[in-house]
């Protein structure tokens, strides 16, 4: 009896802290969506560690992919990254993949984005990788705090956001959600 006892809490304990499915934006309009975005805020990653200055440009290729290219600059000197995203289900477009190496691809899914494509969450279902960003390279504190508090909702830690400086001013003249 205590056996099973034991293997029902085990079972318990397992349910309560798997992770929701992660929530998406519903619609998402590549023609609006492409363009350069500025990184605002990213959970850390080993791909990024020590770039500042980082911007996104999505462009629209005639086949419906997408050209990705990632940059900054780390040690004064200038570092990007071309890929390729593509929106494997047409009732999911928010829902990308995007590859930088072949066979290697990784989920992109769109979480959140203003109606004016101004600022956007972006993260992945295992909510370890997270950016906040927008078209300009700095936001208002309350717009940091908001997009923040929303990744959170969300079931996103933003204890450990890092905030890259940009090209003018830091990002936030908030250093920690």
């Amino acid at each position: 009896m205590k056996t099973l006892k034991l293997a029902f809490l085990l079972i318990l304990v397992s349910c309560s802290t798997e992770k929701q499915a992660l929530e998406i934006a519903t619609e998402l309009n590549p023609e609006k969506y492409a363009g350069t975005w500025y990184e605002i805020a990213r959970k850390p990653n080993r791909f990024e560690d020590g770039l500042e200055q980082i911007t996104a440009t999505y462009t629209l290729l005639e086949n419906g992919d997408i050209e990705v290219l990632n940059q900054g600059v780390k040690n004064g000197e200038r570092k990007q990254a071309k890929g390729k995203a593509w929106i494997p289900d047409s009732k999911k477009p928010a829902a990308l993949k995007v590859s930088f190496f072949y066979p290697f691809r990784a989920d992109y899914q769109v979480i959140w984005h203003d109606p004016n494509y101004q600022y956007s969450l972006v993260g992945e279902p295992d909510r370890e990788y997270l950016w906040i960003l927008a078209r300009k390279p700095v936001i208002s504190d309350s717009s940091y705090k908001a997009l923040v508090n929303f990744a959170e909702s969300k079931g996103f830690s933003c204890t450990d956001l890092i905030l890259p400086k940009q090209s003018t001013t830091p990002t936030s003249t908030t250093n920690n959600p």
